[in-house]
């Protein structure tokens, strides 16, 4: 991974429907500056889902450092608003994975639904640990992304079937050459809503993810989704990323 960036300003948006009707997006922001790293998502249900089920909104921000081996975060934070209940999750990283977790309002599970501490070294928030899969270039389809939303710990496995053209693979502005893998996840730990037959039986259907190089670092985006579910097929993609130089004020407010 490229370390010596100039400072730049990233804005994207990316969407996902439900056989065919609009569901969710998520707009992000990336400032880089050098090896510095800040970044933030905001996802939010739109359309008819949002009218028809159950009020969600996430905001994560993750920032750290690129490195010739990848992305080394240094924090993650994480504020959900579900159905009108509001939590955060801060995560600051350790040496060997370890993880310093602050919660709000504080999280006191059953045993049952508690993850292990040793389940925790090595996890990420859900928007480090897209950063660090993007950041691992040609490599990004070959490997298993622990994710950890302070809750629910799931390994997100992600396996290659195929390189595309930029032209074939009709992601828009695409760079070279377009990976597609198949992604699966599994449970590792913590609380859960469905049964865990359900969630195997998930695991046996795997989205199929396009990951995309957008600009002039060897870094792969998400760009494009599908997977078939009992109520339809799912489908996303990105609707549009453009970037500028950063100013000194927004340098500044970067996260260190």
């Amino acid at each position: 991974m490229a370390c010596a960036q100039e400072g730049r300003l990233i804005e994207g948006a990316f969407g996902i429907t439900f056989a065919g009707l609009s569901g969710f997006r998520m707009d992000f922001t990336a400032r880089i500056d050098g090896e510095r790293y800040d970044v933030e998502s905001h996802t939010y249900k739109e359309g008819v889902l949002r009218a028809l089920t159950m009020q969600y909104d996430g905001r994560n921000r993750a920032w750290g450092t690129f490195t010739p081996q990848g992305a080394e975060p240094i924090g993650g934070s994480l504020s959900l608003l579900i159905d009108y209940k509001a939590r955060t999750w801060l995560a600051q990283y350790g040496p060997g994975g370890t993880i310093e977790e602050t919660f709000n309002p504080p999280w006191k599970p059953e045993p049952k639904d508690a993850i292990p501490e040793d389940k925790k070294i090595g996890s990420l928030d859900p928007l480090t640990a897209t950063i660090a899969v993007g950041a691992m270039g040609e490599q990004a389809c070959n490997q298993t992304a622990p994710s950890n939303d302070g809750q629910r710990r799931l390994d997100v496995i992600l396996q290659k079937v195929r390189t595309e053209s930029a032209d074939r693979s009709g992601v828009e502005g695409a760079q070279g050459d377009v990976l597609v893998c198949h992604v699966y996840t599994k449970r590792i730990a913590g609380l859960f809503y469905d049964k865990p037959e359900e969630a195997e039986t998930e695991r046996e259907r795997p989205m199929t993810l396009w990951l995309a190089r957008l600009d002039a670092m060897p870094f792969y985006y998400p760009a494009k989704l599908e997977a078939s579910t009992g109520f339809g097929t799912i489908r996303g993609r990105i609707l549009y990323f453009r970037e500028r130089p950063l100013t000194d004020e927004e340098k500044v407010a970067m996260r260190h």
